[in-house]
């Protein structure tokens, strides 16, 4: 099976134009198409500048321009900065060939996990490539788990960037110290140079006959080179790097200034969670990211024993050596009112059962026998041999919890197998794991046997494999150990064993599931169940990981959101697609810890690493919110965002901070939100600004889940028959629009567009000092020069425009020669291509919508119409967003905003309603901006039945927006004009 990619990701495109978007004004390329070539022209519009070493990136874009561009982008991304003309944060660097002092700026993008981080930064490079010439890159990354991570994306997306670029010729390789010649063709190749190389492999740089024996292999001369280092070839590339995880690469001074040693031209920084987001141009945020439902929806089970007090319960809080060496445990405590948990500090020797009052559970064995206070490895050991590393906890993890988490998961992982199975999904349940011998031991010989969880684990699914329900999943036939597997590090003997998951034998092992990651998707493989320790928590994940269970004897001190994310992505079905379906969506976590516990350490750790607290809205979300404003949609900005927070403070619905309150409760009987008169149409978008802030809206409770069955009493009435009726017709399209009105609209719009300057190239003269120190350059003249394209190549502007538009040579020609505009080209011909090119597509956008035509497609079956029995018995759902209704075809609706809340709940309680359905997700309507899915089907009963469909949204003036949502939506009301339903959109449920 093969991971299919979409292209067209809104999301994932504007991280990276972003980026790319930096470095408008820099000459870019010849153009992909054109007739008349743009010739060398000395390396100029390659992007490149060549050296005796090789061919290296060269930026010619003034500082303030490069300045202006990423202001500009910030803006446009809501991303708040200090000051509009403040310089960039960069590092000072010398190039290597000329001791130059230049700067090297930072620019960072940060993703939440599961949305796709890797694709965006391999895609960005491709577009640099193309649209400015750029050839030599470098990805550092912090370990070789997520080194593999990136070659297999590389690999699996090659043929994808390909079909989009053109077949752009490209190489990557991983840096090897023993094949450092390959450098050389990194240096001097003219085609696309992708190379991935780990931190560790370029963080040592010694000076010194024997101190340098101990430096890196890439800092030594080499005979392969001619007697050079091989950074020099890198150097002389002046490669783009892009850094993955910055907050593992570069957190040192040591990594920092080997980052420094490769020469880059800038660095782009790509993580979920930046320690330094320096020039951050884009954001999605885990709040973001679940509202965009671009990642699973997460449902927590747990399983806590309720009698863990008459077990030892120790937690290791924090070790120190600075005053002496010392820990800081949680233990329980004897007190009049029985066991507490108390903080207490203890040194080598301290014994718990006289700490805790002598409670009889820490009598034996519970003596302090050492303390290890190493920065990175700190543990406490007590002298029954137990030892635990900072942040763990052990509180006698019971047999009947485990049990009970190894049982649930299991028919959690069944469960889905049936809600999935005519899908084409495959389900995965990935199990965490603190001691491999719970899983696989060995008997007295050293063979290896079954560890207790893997016991239990055949003997819970041969049970439940015996039930009826269960009994059509064929994969349960399959013989035991072919559905489950563990993947743990190995010593030279082949015996598992625990490590810390940065090992030599964590990579192997680490290699060997990264092989099997598409192989587990395919449904003819029988594996579905993975048992890990520690090499699956960083940089391995699965799409199509439905459950989580952490059988862990002690808490474990890796995070929250580091578990979660090996199954955040979203699913794959057995054609490589994403399946976006909500009730599929789910990441199942079996946690051995309390909801409560575990919603608080997630929601600690988003504000920690992200800086997004759930349960806060900052004012900045608040200015997002637009209106409708001469048919355009505008933020309404800080100061307007100001007095509706203050609004909202008053109501006591948030504290002056911007914490949720209790009295912020849409489904409470006598909730009421007052906005001032000039912002009341803000209400809907204000409650479902806030509601997105609240954890449980994306964190849920096990409980919260459930079935929604289908009515079929009401599918067999009349009122329903008649309804699916008019709608279950399929229609096709064409479009149809006059070619005067075209050039009209084509000719105002390049009059609108922003004039095109000619790039400015700085020419820096430095001044070269020898001292003690070493050699430094002091800056003395800074000048700058205007690029003049008039005496040169340039590119074929009908064909490259033609093959952009897909219009006519001659239709083209009118509509430059009208708009005035032609000299420009001059200026700098490829960002005016790009910038017509832009402007023609969005004026045959809009004339694609406002000239569509649909026609009902004639005949029966699937390909003329919708069949009823995709409406399915016993959906599942979530019950915090979703309402009871009684007029509807399920017995529960769910509903994505407060708009949808309050329409449904009205509808069902007005006597002329008869019946509505919120209509599924595979009611799609195809239309030339993506498909359409519509709201509300209506039987209302006004002296007679009257079938209606009806859009609900947050304000009666959305179709007159020219957004791809509101042409979607213009797209539709055109179907059903051609069914003959009535079709409106609408803010409440009266306007029906």
């Amino acid at each position: 099976m093969k991971i299919q990619f979409d292209p067209k990701q809104p999301f994932q495109l504007a991280a990276v134009a972003s980026i790319t978007n930096l470095f408008q004004g820099q000459p870019q390329g010849a153009p992909e198409y054109a007739i008349i070539t743009l010739g060398s022209m000395e390396g100029l519009f390659a992007g490149q500048n060549g050296t005796e070493l090789g061919m290296g990136n060269r930026l010619l874009l003034a500082e303030d321009k490069l300045i202006a561009n990423t202001r500009a982008i910030q803006s446009a991304n809501d991303i708040e900065v200090a000051g509009l003309d403040a310089p960039l944060e960069a590092w000072e660097l010398f190039d290597t060939p000329a001791n130059e002092a230049r700067r090297c700026p930072h620019f960072s993008v940060e993703m939440e996990t599961g949305t796709g981080k890797t694709y965006v930064y391999l895609r960005t490079i491709f577009e640099l490539s193309s649209r400015y010439g750029f050839q030599k890159f470098i990805i550092v990354v912090p370990s070789v788990a997520i080194r593999e991570g990136v070659l297999k994306n590389i690999k699996i997306t090659a043929d994808h960037f390909k079909a989009i670029y053109n077949n752009l010729p490209f190489e990557h390789f991983v840096y090897d110290a023993k094949k450092v010649n390959r450098l050389r063709q990194f240096a001097t190749s003219n085609t696309l140079q992708i190379l991935v190389i780990n931190i560790d492999a370029f963080r040592k740089n010694f000076t010194g006959t024997e101190a340098e024996q101990k430096s890196n292999v890439i800092y030594k001369e080499s005979d392969k080179l001619s007697g050079r280092q091989p950074i020099e070839f890198i150097q002389a590339a002046r490669p783009i790097v892009i850094i993955d995880e910055p907050q593992s690469v570069d957190a040192t001074d040591k990594a920092q200034e080997a980052i420094k040693a490769l020469n880059p031209l800038c660095t782009l920084r790509y993580s979920a969670t930046h320690r330094n987001p320096y020039n951050l141009v884009y954001r999605l945020d885990p709040v973001r990211a679940f509202e965009l439902k671009l990642v699973k929806q997460i449902v927590v089970a747990s399983a806590v024993s309720e009698g863990s007090a008459n077990d030892a319960f120790v937690r290791v809080e924090q070790i120190e050596y600075k005053k002496g060496i010392k820990a800081k445990l949680r233990i329980h405590v004897q007190t009049n009112d029985g066991p507490k948990e108390k903080l207490i500090t203890v040194k080598n020797g301290a014994d718990l059962f006289s700490l805790s009052d002598e409670r009889a559970c820490y009598a034996h064995g519970f003596s302090v026998a050492e303390i290890n206070a190493e920065p990175g490895s700190e543990f406490i050991r007590f002298n029954n041999g137990r030892t635990l590393r900072l942040g763990e906890e052990i509180g006698g993890m019971r047999t009947d919890v485990w049990r009970t988490q190894i049982k649930h998961t299991i028919k959690k992982h069944l469960e889905k197998e049936l809600q999935v199975r005519e899908h084409g999904i495959k389900v995965l349940s990935l199990f965490f794991i603190d001691r491999v011998a719970n899983y696989r031991d060995y008997d007295g010989e050293g063979q290896p046997i079954k560890g207790k969880f893997a016991e239990v684990f055949e003997a819970e699914l041969t049970a439940l494999a015996k039930e009826e329900r269960y009994k059509e999943l064929e994969w349960l036939k399959q013989p035991m150990e072919k559905l489950h597997n563990g993947y743990f590090a190995q010593d030279k003997k082949g015996v598992l064993r625990d490590t810390r998951g940065d090992t030599q034998a964590d990579d192997e092992v680490y290699n060997l599931i990264m092989t099997k990651k598409e192989i587990l998707l395919s449904l003819d493989e029988p594996l579905r169940f993975v048992f890990s320790h520690s090499a699956l928590r960083e940089g391995w994940d699965n799409p199509n990981v439905f459950q989580i269970c952490t059988l862990n004897e002690s808490r474990s001190a890796v995070k929250k959101r580091q578990e979660i994310g090996r199954g955040l992505r979203l699913p794959v079905d057995q054609n490589g697609f994403r399946v976006f379906d909500e009730s599929i969506n789910k990441l199942y976590v079996m946690a051995n810890e309390s909801y409560d516990e575990f919603a608080r350490a997630l929601q600690t750790e988003y504000e920690d690493d992200c800086g997004v607290t759930f349960g806060k809205v900052p004012l900045t979300a608040f200015a997002k919110l637009v209106q409708v404003v001469d048919g355009n949609e505008v933020p309404i900005g800080p100061e307007t965002a100001q007095v509706i927070q203050s609004a909202l403070v008053t109501q006591k619905m948030l504290s002056a901070e911007g914490r949720i309150l209790p009295a912020f409760d849409p489904k409470g009987k006598d909730f009421k939100l007052d906005l001032p008169e000039e912002y009341r149409d803000l209400t809907p978008a204000v409650i479902d600004l806030l509601s997105s802030y609240q954890i449980e809206r994306h964190i849920r409770r096990d409980k919260d889940d459930g079935p929604n069955k289908l009515k079929k009493e009401v599918t067999l009435s009349p009122e329903f028959q008649a309804l699916w009726d008019r709608l279950k017709p399929k229609t096709t399209y064409r479009v149809e629009f006059e070619t005067e009105v075209l050039v009209q609209r084509a000719v105002d719009g390049l009059k609108r567009m922003e004039r095109i300057e000619t790039p400015l190239i700085r020419v820096a003269a430095g001044q070269i000092g020898v001292k003690k120190g070493g050699v430094d350059a002091t800056a003395v003249s800074v000048a700058e020069e205007k690029i003049e394209f008039g005496d040169h190549p340039v590119p074929d502007i009908l064909a490259y425009l033609q093959n952009e538009t897909e219009l006519t040579r001659s239709t083209l020609t009118r509509i430059l020669k009208e708009s005035g505009r032609l000299s420009e080209f001059f200026h700098n011909p490829q960002r005016f291509l790009d910038s017509v090119a832009g402007v023609l597509k969005y004026e045959l956008h809009r004339l694609l919508v406002d000239g569509i035509k649909y026609e009902k497609i004639d005949g029966v079956g699937s390909e003329a119409e919708w069949e009823m029995l995709l409406f399915k018995n016993e959906e599942l759902i979530n019950y915090l967003t979703a309402v009871q209704v009684k007029k509807s075809v399920y017995e529960y609706i769910s509903y994505d905003s407060e708009v949808e809340r309050e329409f449904a709940k009205r509808l069902d309680e007005r006597e002329d309603i008869k019946l509505f359905v919120k209509l599924p997700g595979w009611f799609k309507i195809d239309t030339p901006v993506g498909t359409y899915n519509p709201d509300w089907a209506i039987v209302k009963h006004d002296d007679e039945a009257l079938y209606l469909v009806r859009e609900t949204k947050g304000t009666r003036d959305f179709l007159k927006l020219r957004t791809s949502e509101a042409d979607r939506v213009r797209c539709g009301q055109k179907h059903f004009d051609a069914l003959g339903v009535p079709f409106d959109v609408v803010v409440t449920a009266e306007q029906v």
